[in-house]
């Protein structure tokens, strides 16, 4: 019998998970639609269908982008995007859309608020982009911050 063994074959190394990104700023007037959830236990299908609706609602005309995040406990914060009603109207009635409503309050939530919001204001900001835009903008940057203060936003 020979002492050599069979080396083990090392296990794959899976692909890493993109750093989740916020959805930029865009030109108000947008809207919010922040829907708050409090989960059920078990994911019960819930990954899939929130892929695939996540999949979907980037087909909605005026859709423009989405953040969320979920923390132990089940509490669950969803925010989406829209540049008009009409937008969230047609993601409201979309047909597998409302599938997966029905089903979630049948299986996934123990309870959800569901808010819309206009955006009036927005502003971004990204680690190095300032800088760079701030060299790029030279004297700009100064009339920015006057116009800021004559017309009262906040900043």
């Amino acid at each position: 019998m020979s002492d050599h063994g069979i080396a083990p074959v090392p296990a794959p190394i899976p692909a890493p998970i993109p750093a989740p990104v916020p959805v930029p700023a865009h030109q108000p007037p947008y809207y919010a639609v922040v829907f708050t959830s409090l989960r059920t236990d078990g994911d019960n299908g819930y990954g899939a269908t929130a892929d695939r609706m996540g999949e979907l609602v980037k087909e909605i005309p005026g859709f423009l982008g989405e953040d969320s995040a979920r923390v132990p406990g089940g509490l669950g914060i969803t925010v989406a995007y829209f540049r008009d009603l009409a937008g969230i109207e047609a993601w409201r009635a979309h047909t597998e859309h409302r599938a997966a409503k029905e089903y979630g309050r049948e299986h996934w939530y123990e309870r959800y608020s569901l808010h819309i919001a206009k955006v009036e204001y927005s502003r971004g900001f990204e680690r190095g982009a300032e800088a760079e835009a701030s060299a790029q903008a030279g004297a700009v940057t100064g009339a920015r911050v006057e116009a800021v203060a004559e017309t009262g936003a906040q900043v």
